[in-house]
């Protein structure tokens, strides 16, 4: 799932609004808190998962070491939302926001006043393997999610993991999950932001694939937010012009 709404989303709304080139927030992206929206929707998310039975709930939460993404996870806990035998939270930094460099902060006015040579290379080779200098690509992402993945699958096979993190993070999970292709992959990514505290969640299935396998079992649900009267929101990330 991705985090709930941070400070940095209302702080990039206000930006694109002015038309200012950069992005006003004091705090580094990794210490970015959440709003006190998101706060409230990762509670009622937490609230939902405490409603389902033992067995339906998540045996561990693994989060981002960002603190919108502890934030949350620390929420759901609070509220319930774990099986009664969950660890605390464990806390891995591959799971942390796409790194964007020199395009930290900046808006997509602030990108082209300040780095036109980076949009102009990022129209030529695309999102997908485009790298800021200091900064990640999408393949760079999901080079680090292969090796989470290696690691859940060798130390918490069976459980049900629930992952808080990122936008992107949670776009690049679905590209290994699912098999997907660069351009499949972009066009979900084009139909629409992934929903604050938004879950996608996948299910064992033996007619998966041969020996069986992991499939879709749905995408951005917010159900949860909209029953407890959160407001649901998909704002994108504080860098979104370098996604």
């Amino acid at each position: 799932m991705r985090h709930g709404e941070s400070a940095g989303n209302v702080a990039r709304d206000a930006a694109h609004a002015a038309g200012a080139a950069r992005i006003d927030i004091s705090e580094r992206d990794v210490d970015v808190p959440l709003s006190a929206l998101g706060e409230r929707q990762a509670s009622a998310l937490g609230r939902w998962f405490a409603g389902r039975p033992e067995s339906e709930r998540p045996d561990l939460v693994l989060a981002s070491p960002y603190r919108r993404a502890v934030g949350t996870a620390e929420a759901i806990r609070l509220a319930g939302g774990l099986a009664s035998a969950a660890p605390s939270l464990l806390v891995d930094e591959r799971l942390r926001e796409k790194e964007f460099g020199i395009l930290d902060r900046l808006t997509r006015v602030g990108i082209k006043q300040l780095h036109p040579e980076q949009a102009e290379l990022r129209r030529d080779l695309g999102k997908f393997y485009h790298r800021p200098p200091g900064g990640e690509s999408w393949c760079d992402v999901i080079l680090r999610l292969r090796s989470a993945l290696d690691t859940i699958a060798l130390h918490h096979a069976g459980q049900r993991v629930l992952i808080v993190a990122h936008q992107v993070v949670v776009l690049c999970f679905r590209y290994l999950l699912e098999g997907l292709t660069e351009g499949e992959i972009l066009g979900i990514d084009a139909e629409g932001d992934v929903m604050n505290c938004g879950v996608t969640e996948y299910a064992f299935s033996a007619d998966a694939q041969s020996g069986g396998g992991l499939v879709l079992a749905r995408y951005n649900f917010v159900a949860p937010l909209e029953a407890e009267g959160a407001p649901v929101t998909s704002e994108p990330d504080t860098n979104d012009a370098a996604k």
